[in-house]
């Protein structure tokens, strides 16, 4: 490829000396004709390649079922190195255009060197990028400090890019110059490792907002869970609800995984997340008179008056035969008693209407169905967010037998006793 780059900018320099120009002339003319002529030899390289490659990853993205070869599309890493591609041309051409201009050579081949490890430091932000974000999507890592783990990366890699850097511009032995910083941060890491650690972990705390003073945490592992009162290099204090106080080191929180309640102080509501579990046995189709009894219950009322009405012009419409009940479409005691409790939710004065509000029934389990309430209250403060919670469980817990179902329990030696 050398041989080929050589030929095709070497052959004017010839032809103006046979035209009687000057060595000066005829070095000068070339040289901006090459100069223009690499211009625009780069830029149809990089418009090709970035075509192919970009066409290439596209494709390969919508063929391929891992989200990782999406991300790399989206953070452009096929881009960046359509861009590296043509800068390597340019590298190889620059000492054969500046033959003659030894400083010149020197200087933009420096330069052109430069560029290419800050693009190459560029690539591989893209793709750790782009790894970060496929981890992200994975339960398994979403609650792990990827982003911390990545940025120690990118750090050392641009160490060794600036090492490079200062070898290239000042001609330094590269291995001289690795030995004298691999000495020196030696001796810096080991005397100032929890400083270093405590001010890398403050930076990335306060670019990615992830405590502020005030904020409510939770942290386990320290047994914090309360107020941040105070954040410094080293360390986190955390004033904790029974007025103890937690100092955690500021870089576990980098390092480590916490939960902050701040989202939640933030949003229209604190979330209730809860069910009861119902005895397996006790769910059963509704009979006529039973409904006729539960259509006593005011928020359900018009519920079975219509639902009925449903049930009754499909199973006469399809002839079903209801002197077994399975057949045919029916009311269970359990299906009504979820709607029962979703009107409940919805008449519950300190619930928010506009958060999300719903009665569902779970996976069951050996110990009956469970039935969960998820629903937002409007208040957050703790005491009166358990006391809206439990209010609605007492109404809940106690409207059960009114469907004829059971909680299930489980059963002690009296139950068993004659």
């Amino acid at each position: 490829m050398y041989k080929y780059i050589e030929k095709i900018f070497t052959f004017l320099y010839p032809i103006f000396r046979k035209w009687g120009l000057g060595s000066s002339s005829a070095s000068y003319i070339s040289l901006v004709l090459n100069i223009i002529f690499l211009c625009v030899m780069a830029y149809v390289i990089y418009v090709i390649f970035r075509l192919i490659l970009v066409t290439i990853m596209a494709v390969i993205a919508q063929k391929t079922k891992t989200k990782f070869d999406d991300l790399l599309v989206t953070n452009k890493t096929a881009k960046y190195i359509a861009h590296l591609i043509p800068l390597l041309f340019i590298y190889k051409s620059v000492p054969i255009i500046l033959e003659r201009f030894e400083y010149w050579e020197g200087f933009f081949g420096k330069l052109v060197g430069i560029y290419i490890i800050i693009l190459v430091l560029w690539i591989i932000r893209t793709i750790f990028n782009a790894l970060r974000d496929y981890l992200k999507l994975k339960p398994r890592y979403s609650d792990k400090p990827i982003d911390s783990f990545i940025q120690v990366i990118m750090i050392m890699l641009w160490v060794i890019g600036i090492t490079l850097i200062i070898s290239k511009l000042f001609e330094i032995d590269k291995k001289e110059l690795l030995t004298i910083l691999g000495a020196v941060s030696a001796v810096i890491i080991l005397i100032f490792r929890d400083t270093i650690l405590g001010f890398v972990s403050s930076v990335q705390v306060s670019i990615n907002d992830m405590v502020r003073i005030g904020d409510w945490i939770t942290m386990d592992k320290f047994g914090a869970d309360g107020d941040v009162i105070e954040i410094n290099l080293a360390t986190v204090k955390v004033r904790n609800f029974d007025n103890t106080t937690t100092t955690i080191p500021t870089y576990s929180l980098s390092s480590d995984s916490f939960q902050n309640w701040r989202g939640m102080l933030n949003s229209d509501g604190r979330r209730i997340k809860r069910h009861i579990l119902i005895k397996t046995s006790s769910i059963r189709f509704l009979k006529e008179e039973e409904l006729n009894d539960l259509k006593k219950i005011h928020l359900i009322s018009d519920y079975i008056d219509s639902r009925k009405s449903e049930i009754d012009d499909y199973n006469s419409k399809h002839k079903v035969d209801k002197s077994i009940a399975i057949n045919g479409r029916n009311l269970t005691n359990l299906g009504l008693f979820r709607k029962y409790i979703t009107e409940y939710l919805f008449n519950y004065p300190e619930l928010n209407k506009d958060m999300l509000m719903l009665c569902r029934q779970l996976q069951s389990t050996a110990h009956g169905v469970p039935l969960e309430v998820y629903a937002f209250s409007h208040d957050k403060r703790f005491e009166n967010y358990e006391y809206i919670m439990s209010d609605i469980f007492d109404h809940i817990i106690a409207s059960v037998g009114y469907f004829d179902l059971e909680i299930f329990e489980t059963n002690t030696e009296n139950e068993f006793q004659v």
